[in-house]
């Protein structure tokens, strides 16, 4: 890699939650008036192998929206999709498991946590906590 692209994989991963860019790579990005939504798929790897069993790529789970912080005033939401593969020995169908959002919403857990200090409490909409963020700023 270029120190030009050694830099913007620095900045780029400052935008997302942590270790996101371990497990999911950008895959693509949609900039609207209000919003910003990043697609993120996951990387090809598993991470519970059974020993002796073979996998093939079967697709994506559907996807999950996951909220996070505002990029230049304008909601982010980030579209996930996890991989999933079968087990070719036993035929079964499996993926990995992370913890993206916090317990109960559909926030990042980052962005949940600021929510939670700033509010005492985590809005449940995405938009609402928008709404929220956007009245808090223009009252300081």
């Amino acid at each position: 890699m270029t120190d030009e692209q050694n830099i913007l994989l620095s900045l780029v991963k400052l935008m997302f939650p942590r270790e996101m860019l371990d497990y999911f790579e950008v895959v693509g990005f949609e900039i609207h008036e209000d919003s910003i939504n990043v697609r993120l798929d996951e990387r090809d790897r598993i991470h519970k192998k059974r020993s002796g069993h073979t996998y093939v790529k079967n697709g994506f789970l559907p996807e999950s929206l996951i909220t996070d912080f505002p990029i230049r005033d304008k909601r982010a939401t980030l579209i996930v999709r996890r991989r999933r593969w079968k087990d070719e020995e036993t035929g079964e169908i499996v993926s990995n498991d992370y913890e993206l959002v916090a317990k109960g919403t559909r926030h990042s857990k980052e962005f949940a946590a600021f929510l939670k200090g700033g509010l005492e409490s985590i809005p449940d909409s995405g938009f609402f906590a928008w709404e929220v963020l956007s009245h808090q700023r223009q009252a300081v």
